[in-house]
Parts: structure tokens; sequence; C-alpha cells
């Protein structure tokens, strides 16, 4: 029978950079998820303020195996 995959979007967070928030998303689902097997990057966006990036924000997709029950 063959591995059945899902796949979750969630948004990192960083003062640091897009890479950082990207490490802080998927840092957080291993925290709770099992077997995550890959991570795509959806979009990079920004808060700006006085006209200086003050938090990056990474949309990424993670995917993990479900178990078989």
């Amino acid at each position: 029978m063959g591995e059945t995959v899902k796949v979750i979007e969630l948004v990192g967070n960083s003062t640091d950079s897009w890479e950082d928030a990207a490490q802080n998303a998927l840092n957080n689902a291993d925290e709770t998820l099992e077997n995550i097997s890959g991570l795509e990057i959806e979009s990079r966006t920004a808060d700006v303020e006085n006209g200086q990036i003050e938090r990056y924000k990474t949309t990424v997709h993670v995917a993990f195996a479900l178990q078989d029950r």
C-alpha cells in the first residue's frame, strides 16, 4: 500500500531573515508532527515600519507522512 502525505500551511516569523522565519515554522511543526519529509517556500513577506523591515514572514508548506492504523 502506498504512503499518504499530508501538507499543511504555516507562517513563520523572525526579526532576522526570511530563512530564519522558515526555520522557526519548521521548528514549531517538528514539536508536534512526526515524519516530516519536506518543506516548500510558498511566499515571503515583511512588516515595515519607518522604512525598515521589522518582521520577516515566510509562508511554508510542510509535508509529512500519515501514520498507518
